[in-house]
This record gives structure tokens, sequence and C-alpha cells, in this order.
């Protein structure tokens, strides 16, 4: 029996060593991090819980742990490094330039890797996310059948809550999933939209195909109307983030080979996206977390990535909205705006959007703290949506002090989470894209038609 327990024990040393190895990898990145604290002021996890080990200084000490295998509990780091927004607040306002996003990142990867991903991950990621045709089959059916489950709410956000009290489900106000899908309109809309300007190429994202499609038909209603030639691949992959997320590399990789390869059938001057976390993803995260793989494919991502630019962005710095919308100071309306954290805080893009709100009419109210984060934090919602809600709540108070009917902002995910805070405080703002009321606003002219 005491071998037995020498033998297993001399097994965990020596895999606590291999991940020990792994994680050196990020020692230089680590390394840079002099500790100041400056991330304690940016983060809102830490604003919540005052706790050290949800700030990036004490998570680079967790993980700079491994490397020098002061513990062996990696189930405990991988815990800790799960209780993360992903959010970028931290790197924005860092001092040394630390890449928390991208170290978390790379360590949850290596983690998982020792680990092994949960049985349900594996089979949302590797069987269903990896193979986008059979992903999007399967949630025509869960749209279908999600009346069994849900029971619609009469409020301005359009949620649906649970019909059964499960863990999961208890206490959100959910936007539920659309009948048709963006995906499933591109025979009518033809995959390439005709026009003589500008060529883009548009990457729709899971949760603007799935639950916000009207985003997506906004999108190629303003190109269209600005005579912009579109070219719209068919079965789009998911950017990967929610895989890379949870520490699937491999799925992350598909997931970039995929989309690489269906929109390099065609030339174009930029690949456009309304989704601030898929800009972000591609624009920084494909580059950077594939930089030490396969070089071909690397260059590819490169020349793809910089050719990516939020659809906002596009229309400020090519298109001549302010021609195109005339509007008297009674009809304009208040809204107020929320800067999702990957665009304004990665990307750098905040001007952009408001511009686009202005010029579809309206007045902008900037609200209490409008770029701090809404605590969607994608899986992060899912598993601690306690502290997501506290979080959530605190930017929906800022949002009905404004007194607009109207809350924009680029990201369906905030999307979600805003129309879940509202929906629970019961106020009728509505939550919209920036891209769907300039839309709006060319059919209230007559330029386009309703969507």
């Amino acid at each position: 029996m005491a071998n037995l327990k020498t033998t297993s024990n001399l097994k965990v040393t020596s895999k606590m060593q291999e991940l020990a190895r792994d994680v050196r990898q990020l020692e230089d990145q680590l390394a840079v991090c002099t500790r100041c604290g400056m991330c304690q002021a940016n983060c809102p996890l830490f604003a919540l819980t005052r706790n050290e080990a949800d700030v990036s200084r004490g998570k680079l000490v967790l993980i700079t742990g491994l490397i020098d295998q002061m513990f062996d509990d990696a189930v405990g780091v991988n815990e800790r490094l799960q209780r993360c927004l992903l959010c970028g607040s931290c790197a924005h306002g860092c001092p040394s330039g630390v890449n928390t996003l991208e170290i978390f990142l790379k360590a949850r990867a290596i983690i998982a890797q020792y680990l092994g991903l949960p049985i349900l991950k594996k089979i949302l990621f590797k069987r269903l996310l990896s193979r986008p045709e059979t992903f999007n089959g399967l949630m025509g059916m869960v749209a279908s059948f999600q009346k069994f489950f849900l029971k619609k709410e009469q409020n301005f956000q359009g949620t649906s809550c649970a019909r059964i009290g499960s863990h999961l489900l208890r206490h959100r106000h959910m936007v539920p999933l659309k009948q048709t899908s963006f995906n499933r309109t591109l025979g009518s809309l033809d995959s390439r939209v005709g026009g003589k300007g500008v060529k883009v190429a548009f990457f729709v994202g899971c949760l603007i195909d799935k639950v916000f499609p009207n985003i997506a038909h906004s999108v190629v209603d303003v190109l269209t109307h600005f005579n912009a030639q579109v070219f719209i691949p068919s079965s789009q992959g998911c950017c990967g983030i929610p895989a890379i997320s949870s520490g699937d590399f491999k799925t992350f990789e598909t997931l970039v080979k995929i989309n690489v390869d269906l929109f390099s059938k065609q030339r174009f001057d930029y690949l456009v996206t309304a989704c601030a976390t898929c800009s972000s993803t591609i624009i920084k995260l494909w580059p950077s977390l594939l930089k030490h793989g396969d070089k071909q494919l690397l260059r590819r991502v490169e020349a793809l990535a910089e050719r990516t630019v939020d659809i906002s962005w596009l229309m400020e710095k090519r298109f001549d909205l302010f021609s195109e919308i005339s509007s008297s100071e009674k009809e304009q309306k208040c809204v107020t705006y929320h800067d999702p954290c990957h665009l304004k805080k990665s990307l750098g893009v905040f001007n952009e959007p408001r511009q686009v709100i202005f010029a579809s009419g309206n007045q902008i109210k900037e609200m209490k703290a409008c770029d701090t984060c809404c605590g969607m934090g994608g899986s992060f919602n899912f598993a601690h949506y306690d502290m997501s809600t506290q979080i959530g709540l605190e930017k929906a108070r800022n949002i009905v002090d404004t007194g607009c009917p109207t809350v924009a902002t680029s990201c369906p995910a905030c999307m979600l989470q805003i129309c879940d805070m509202l929906a629970k405080l019961k106020h009728p703002a509505s939550v919209k894209h920036p891209v769907e009321i300039y839309a709006r606003a060319l059919a209230a002219e007559g330029k386009i038609s309703e969507s």
C-alpha cells in the first residue's frame, strides 16, 4: 500500500513538473508586471469582492506560483483564473503594459491540457461549436422548442423567463433565440450583394446570427444603401472566444482556420463585424495566440486582422452619414450609450458609435461610468451569475438615471446583459445597436425598407 501511495505521489509530482514547464513559456510576459496594484483601481470584480485573488496582480502571482512549484493545486489556480470577466480593464489601465488578457487565456489553455475539459464543454466545443453546420442546425432546433421551456415577458427588452426553476436559468431574463437566424436568410439575400463602392466582407458572429439577426439585416441595409459590395460567406464559424476562454485551444484554432478559409475566397477592402467581442478577438487574439504556430496560417490571420473593423468605425470613416438623415430638434430622441470593454479598451473605438447615433437624428446623453464593464463576461455570467448581476445592476441604474428611452451598445453580449438587468428593474428602456438606430432612421426617410 505504501508503495502504491509513493508511486501515485511521484506521478502527481511529475505531472506538476510538466505543468510548471509548460507555464514557464509565460515567464517573460509575467515578468513585465511590477505588482504596482493599478489593476485594483480598474477591475470591476475587485471593486465588488475586494479579494486580491480576483484582481490581475493576484492571478499573475498564482500563475508564477505554478512555475516555481510553490503549490500543487492546479484546480484552485484554474478556478481563480476562471473568476475573471476578461474585460481587459486591467490591461487598459496598466502603466507597464502587461498583456493580462493574453496571459490569462494562455494559462487557461495550458491548465486545461493538464486537467482536461469537463465533458459538457468537450461536447459543446469539439462536437458542436467546431462544426458550424452542425451547430447552426442544433441551434435552429433549440429555437423551435424553446417555447416549451421559456415564457415570454411583457417588456420593452423582449425577454423571456424560464418555466422551470433550474440553477442555470433561475432569475434570468433571457432574450430568446429568433426562429429564423440571419444565416438562414442568406439564400434569399445572395451571398454577394451588388454595389460599386467599397468592398466589404461581413463576419456575422453567433449572437447576432441567432439572437439579434435584425442587427445583421441593418448592417446589410446600411452597406447596400451606401453602394458597398458585400460578401457574406454562409456557414460561418464562431470567432472562437468561448472555446479559448475555457482553455480549448484546439477548437479555437479549428474555428480560426474555418473562418480564414471562408473569407479568403473573395477579395475585399474590409472585414466588418457588428460585435465588439468578435472584432477584438479577430484583431487582437487571433494573431497573438497563433504567433508560435503554423507560420502560413499566421500570415493569413494577420492579413485578415489588419482589414477587420467595427461597423460604426466603417460607417463614420467611409460614409457621409449626416447627409442622409434630415430631422428637426423636435424629432430628436435621447439615447445613451454603453461602451463595450472590447471595443473601447481593446480597440480604442468609442467616438464612432456616438457619431452614428448622432447622425441618426438623436441626442446623446452620457450615462455615469459609460465605459465600465456591464458584468457579462461571457461564461462568467453563467458560472458567477450573482456577481455578474451585482455589476450589471449598477450599469442598469446608470442607464435609468439618464432618463433616455433607448440605450445603445455595440456588443450583442452586452445587450443580453443590459436587457436582463433592465428587465429586473422593470424599466421600459429599449436596447439597440447603433447600426439598428441608423437603419431605422434611413427607413423613416424612405431610403431603405423597414427590416
